[in-house]
């Protein structure tokens, strides 16, 4: 059992708050800071939690709470103008517990995250704290907040965008663009039962013209609707004028509604140039800032909590050594692909040229005919979980899909400590945490694509580190435990 003292986490937010959750699963107390006197539950804010969000929430036992709370919804529709361009239809879930998106406001996660701390008595919130500085050296990490100092083992930086002490931390630069376009968000109480388990993404409709516009349903007959506005939109003249009001009833007509809450954002594509360095790493927003579309936002935020969570555990405990430095080395990889992904998706939907606008255009023309066009749309590649590293094995680095052998969950068997697959029985290493080998029969073997001659050693955060023969699994699991976490 870790004696040692606590892990700081540095913000509150749903990033942190999972990361605190992760580690104390662990054994391992933190205390968690955060500059805001108290959580102030206001606004959707990031709404779409992807099935992977919700399984690492069901592992600190909110995410079966979130699921049952939010909206499922199961099409997604794409129009231009008057035209629907085409429509996805979501598969059912197969053998996961949880659908494949679930929206629900970011505040009520914070909510049912913040009930699950205060059963917890390895977590400390101290909320009216601002760090001041945070300095380390080879043995601990320090930091300076206005109520004094605290010496820990590890820092994770889950402060959000305006998190530059922890950026300055690890020597990070904030590098990437923002975008001058500005994006109204509000949403909306309203009956509106033919839309209320669909997305809608409308580009250039005729109440938002040369624009876009993003509607999703939230829970209590609640529609989070973001319209792209111009870089001088000004709110307050907006609802002063009728024009809000305007706004809203082209979409909902003349039913009767409720406006909760809106806000007026601009998008920012930023990645900081280290995501980790010694005893201090960067999570979240705090290590980076995507464009909404595809909700790779807090998604990718909570797969770094859980990256960052088990590594750390593992040093703490001793069951590991040198696992840290890697985090910096996965993360940003992750974090630089939703990049690439959302910068082509926002220079499709804000061009940033005269050529960018007219092929834009050309394309959503030719798409109201032309199937073959319709593939050139972007409004946002969906998140799913990244892929370490590039071996050659498919399966390496890639999350173990979601299979259950005798009711029960791989995932869930490789999160209590490390799972090792294989078709016939291996013998288990002598490890100081739990392990678990399951002989898959043949069925379940193929699905998961794993041949007679390999085994699959499982990490605790449910991706696949190396897929070795049976007889070399020892050495496979060494590896993992003294080093990168991926067999090159």
């Amino acid at each position: 059992m870790y004696d040692g003292p606590p892990v700081v986490v540095v913000g509150n937010g749903p990033v942190g708050q999972t990361t605190a959750l992760l580690l104390a699963r662990w054994g391992v107390p933190t205390i968690v800071l955060d500059a805001q006197d108290r959580r102030t539950p206001v606004g959707s804010r990031s709404i779409c939690q992807q099935r992977e969000t919700l399984d690492i929430w069901d592992s600190v036992g909110a995410g079966r709470e979130i699921a049952d709370e939010g909206v499922t919804w199961r099409v997604a529709r794409t129009y231009y103008r008057e035209h629907e361009l085409f429509h996805l239809a979501f598969a059912d879930s197969g053998s996961s517990p949880f659908p494949p998106w679930v929206n629900i406001g970011q505040a009520r996660v914070e909510q049912l995250l913040d009930e699950r701390i205060a059963e917890q008595p390895l977590i400390e919130a101290r909320w009216g704290t601002t760090v001041t500085g945070i300095t380390q050296d080879r043995d601990r990490a320090r930091v300076e907040t206005t109520h004094g100092s605290i010496a820990t083992p590890y820092v994770v930086a889950c402060a959000g965008a305006h998190g530059d002490v922890a950026r300055r931390a690890v020597g990070a630069e904030f590098e990437g663009r923002s975008f001058a376009d500005r994006f109204l968000i509000c949403d909306i109480r309203c009956e509106l039962p033919d839309r209320e388990l669909e997305r809608r993404f409308y580009f250039d409709p005729a109440w938002n013209p040369g624009r876009q516009v993003l509607m999703h349903p939230c829970p209590d007959s609640t529609y989070r609707i973001d319209w792209q506005v111009a870089p001088e939109f000004d709110l307050e003249q907006e609802r002063a004028s009728g024009d809000l009001d305007r706004r809203i009833r082209r979409i909902v007509g003349d039913r009767d509604h409720e406006v909760v809450w809106c806000t007026v954002y601009r998008f920012h594509s930023r990645c900081a140039t280290t995501m980790g360095a010694g005893r201090v790493l960067l999570a979240g927003d705090c290590a980076h800032l995507v464009a909404p579309f595809g909700a790779r936002g807090l998604n990718s935020g909570v797969a770094d909590a859980e990256n960052a969570a088990w590594r750390i555990a593992f040093e703490l405990h001793g069951w590991g050594r040198g696992l840290t430095p890697a985090y910096d080395v996965e993360r940003r990889a992750a974090a630089q692909d939703n990049l690439a992904v959302t910068t082509r998706t926002m220079d499709f939907l804000v061009p940033q040229s005269d050529a960018g606008w007219a092929h834009r255009c050309a394309v959503l023309e030719r798409a109201v005919t032309d199937p073959e066009a319709r593939t050139q749309i972007d409004s946002g590649r969906l998140y799913a979980p990244f892929r370490y590293g590039d071996h050659p094995h498919p399966a390496v680095g890639a999350i173990l899909p979601d299979h259950a052998v005798d009711g029960v969950r791989l995932r869930e068997l490789a999160r209590r400590g490390l799972l090792l697959l294989s078709r016939d029985p291996v013998q288990v290493p002598d490890l100081p945490f739990p392990c678990s080998a399951v002989a898959l029969p043949t069925g379940p073997a193929d699905e998961l694509g794993l041949t007679a001659g390999e085994a699959w050693v499982v990490r605790p955060d449910a991706h696949v580190a190396a897929a070795p023969a049976p007889g070399a699994l020892g050495e496979a699991v060494g590896s993992l435990l003294a080093g990168p976490g991926l067999s090159q």
